[in-house]
């Protein structure tokens, strides 16, 4: 796809902070994100997937321009959003909403939910009376699956899966062309989980979304995601189109995931091969030399210890960063069982 019909088009993006703790290598800088490159197609949904702490909740407020980059660009719409300030940047966030993890402390307990769902309409759209914004939640209500008895309630009065739905609504009030999901689903029962991950595919395609989904759960990324990048230690190792990503992965770390992703059959549970990384994630501020990595890795070689490997479209559509794929013959390739 042609650079001018990205909806999203984020180009080595950095999100460095200070740190203000003791560093063995004397760097005072959390590198959270680390030129990060991606991109999103209009109506597309891009699943970003990883373990905990690799960044991919400080790339997603990066690009809803919570945080301003250390470096890099974020172009939305042809327009850079990096260095936007005041009114300008007001105005091209009523076209970037956010979903959050925790649905209680995303809600402002003191206000209704008609309130809540409102206040986007009200910093925005001025010229409309309460009767028109009243009208419009109703609908926005109903689009998620909740009563119009809601309006006069407060957030401590719904369940979990029902807060999450009324922060769904707030953020389709200004009908954003891009909605950022960050980690939607991780505090939510399993039961509520599938109910909404088909919230967010039926709103997908009823709204014609372009949706940047982040989760823990595999499971739901393969429904919702059309495209998926892999992130670790603030960089993207892996990135392709769902189907073939989650069918044979090449990067290592890819491979781990989706080996913990339980199979819901338990004759080909108890047969499957599994993965466990040895230690931790690297930390941010003192990271390791070569590929980020290499200390986890079961395929490691000496080049792997020395030189990064660059992000390359090795096979068609798979972009990966891994020194394996130019030396398939040293080791087994993941992904090749």
């Amino acid at each position: 796809m042609s650079s001018t019909d990205r909806l999203l088009d984020v180009r080595n993006l950095k999100m460095h902070f200070p740190y203000h703790g003791k560093s063995p290598s004397g760097k005072r800088l959390v590198r959270a994100v680390d030129d990060v490159s991606l991109w999103l197609a209009p109506s597309e949904t891009l699943g970003l997937v990883g373990e905990s702490g690799c960044g991919k909740s400080t790339l997603a407020r990066a690009v809803a321009r919570l945080y301003r980059p250390t470096a890099g660009q974020i172009l939305f719409q042809g327009q850079d959003l990096a260095p936007l300030e005041g009114e300008p940047l007001r105005q091209a966030r009523r076209h970037i909403q956010m979903v959050f993890q925790d649905p209680y402390s995303s809600l402002n307990p003191r206000m209704t939910v008609e309130k809540i769902v409102s206040e986007p309409l009200r910093n925005f759209e001025r010229n409309g009376g309460q009767a028109d914004y009243r009208t419009q939640v109703e609908e926005l209500l109903a689009t998620v699956g909740l009563q119009r008895s809601a309006l006069r309630q407060y957030p401590h009065e719904f369940s979990g899966g029902q807060r999450q739905r009324i922060g769904i609504a707030r953020a389709l009030a200004l009908r954003p062309a891009l909605l950022v999901a960050d980690e939607p689903l991780s505090a939510l029962d399993v039961s509520i989980q599938a109910q909404i991950v088909k919230l967010f595919r039926d709103l997908q395609q009823q709204f014609r979304l372009s949706c940047l989904f982040i989760s823990h759960d595999l499971s739901a990324v393969s429904v919702l995601a059309h495209r998926v990048a892999v992130m670790y230690l603030g960089e993207i190792v892996e990135s392709a189109a769902a189907a073939a990503l989650f069918s044979r992965p090449q990067h290592p770390y890819t491979e781990a995931l989706l080996s913990a992703v339980p199979v819901p059959d338990p004759a080909i549970e108890r047969k499957r091969k599994r993965i466990v990384l040895s230690g931790d994630v690297p930390s941010p501020v003192s990271r390791p030399s070569g590929c980020p990595f290499h200390p986890r890795c079961p395929y490691a070689f000496d080049r792997c210890r020395v030189e990064k490997p660059p992000l390359r479209e090795y096979t068609p559509g798979f972009w990966t960063s891994c020194h394996l794929l130019e030396e398939p013959a040293r080791t087994p390739r993941p992904g090749s069982a």
